[in-house]
C-alpha cells in the first residue's frame, strides 16, 4: 500500500478518509494533538508549527520513517512552505505545483496580472492608489494574500472605498464586483501540467469562504475554461478554479487555489477519483485525461461532526468508541 502524508491535517477528515478508501496508508500530521483528522488516519504525528525552522526536517523524518511516497498539503500557508523546500521531502512526490506558481496564486493581485497577460478573463482590479474614475461601483476591497473570505469589504461609493482602504489592517487591492452566477471547478492535473479532469459545481451557499452546499453540473464551457486556466497556471495535482458567468457571457476568474478545495467531498462523490489519480502519479503511472467524466446532479450539503477522545493508560488520547 502507498503511504501518504497529509500535512496540517486539521479538520480535513474528508481528505484523510478518502485517501484511505483509495487504498493508501494514511499518516496525518498536525501541530494540534486534538486535530480531528489525526484520529481518522492509520497513523498520526505531531509536528512543529509550519513557521518553525524545524518543520520541514520533521516532515522529512516522517517521509523516511514511513517510506512515504506522496505528500499532500491541505492548507495555503503550509503549501507555500513545503513547495519552497520540497527537496527535503525527497524521494516522496509533493502534490503541489512549483513554488512560483503557489506564490503567484497566493498574491491575488499578482494572479490577476498573470491572468490578464494570458488573455484569461479577470475582473478589473487595481492597487489602492490606482483606482480610476470610471470604476464601476460597488467595488470590493480585498486582502492580497489571505483565505476564508477574511478582510473583504464592499464599498458602495468613493467615500466608503476611502474608508475601507484607510481602516483595513492588511495589504489590499480593489476589484470590481462580478454580478453573474458564481461557479467553482475542481481540477486535477498530472506532473506535466495536463488537466486530467475538471468537475464544475454550483455555489449554493458558502460560510467563511468555504462552500457548504452545491451541485455538480456538466457544463462543457466551464470544464474547458477551467482546463485552459489550470494548464496556463501550471497546476500540478488538485486546484479549485473560481469564476463567474457574467451577463455578457464572459467567465472572469476570481481565484485559483492550487490545492484540494473546501468542497472536496462533492467532486469526490461525483466520481472524480482524485485520490486514486494522486496515488497513480506517486507510483509513476501516467493517467490519461478524462475531462467531463463524472456524475452531474450530485448535491452536497455539509454538517458538523466530531471525534470524542479519552486518555489511555499512558495518558495518550484515544478515540472513545460510542454506542449508537
Amino acid at each position: 500500500m502507498t503511504a501518504v502524508l497529509i500535512t496540517c491535517a486539521g479538520q480535513r477528515v474528508d481528505i484523510v478518509t478518502a485517501f484511505g478508501r483509495a487504498g493508501a496508508t494514511t499518516i496525518a500530521a498536525d501541530l494540534d494533538p486534538l486535530a480531528p483528522a489525526l484520529y481518522h488516519a492509520d497513523r498520526r504525528a505531531l509536528v512543529p508549527q509550519v513557521t518553525d525552522p524545524g518543520y520541514m526536517d520533521a516532515l522529512g523524518t516522517l517521509v523516511a520513517e514511513h517510506d512515504i511516497k506522496l505528500v499532500v498539503p491541505v492548507t495555503d500557508i503550509d503549501q507555500s512552505i513545503v513547495a519552497r523546500h520540497r527537496e527535503k521531502l525527497a524521494p516522496a512526490l509533493l502534490l503541489a505545483p512549483p513554488y512560483d506558481v503557489v506564490a503567484t496564486m497566493a498574491d491575488k493581485y499578482a494572479a490577476h496580472e498573470f491572468f490578464v497577460a494570458r488573455d484569461i478573463p479577470s475582473p478589473r482590479t487595481w492597487l489602492p492608489d490606482e483606482v480610476p474614475s470610471d470604476a464601476r461601483y460597488p467595488l470590493l476591497v480585498k486582502i492580497r494574500e489571505g483565505f476564508g473570505s477574511r478582510h473583504i469589504y464592499r464599498a458602495s461609493d468613493a467615500e466608503e472605498l476611502e474608508f475601507f482602504l484607510h481602516h483595513t489592517p492588511v495589504d489590499s487591492m480593489v476589484q470590481e464586483l462580478c454580478v453573474g452566477q458564481e461557479f467553482s471547478i475542481d481540477v486535477f492535473c498530472d506532473l506535466e501540467g495536463r488537466c486530467l479532469n475538471a468537475i464544475a459545481r454550483t455555489m449554493i451557499q458558502s460560510k467563511g469562504g468555504e462552500s457548504i452546499k452545491g451541485t455538480s453540473i456538466l457544463d462543457r464551457e466551464l470544464i474547458e475554461h477551467a482546463r485552459r486556466v489550470a494548464e496556463a497556471v501550471g497546476i500540478v495535482g488538485p486546484a479549485c478554479v473560481q469564476c463567474f458567468r457574467e451577463p455578457d457571457g464572459s467567465l472572469p476568474v476570481t481565484d485559483v487555489n492550487p490545492r484540494f478545495g473546501g468542497a472536496f467531498p462533492l467532486p469526490l462523490a461525483a466520481g472524480g477519483r482524485y485520490p486514486e489519480l494522486a496515488l497513480a502519479l506517486a507510483n509513476g503511472e501516467r493517467p490519461e485525461p478524462r475531462l467531463g467524466d463524472y456524475r452531474a446532479g450530485v448535491t452536497m450539503t455539509r454538517y458538523l461532526a466530531q471525534v470524542c477522545l479519552v486518555e489511555n493508560g499512558d495518558g495518550a488520547p484515544v478515540v472513545l468508541e460510542q454506542q449508537a
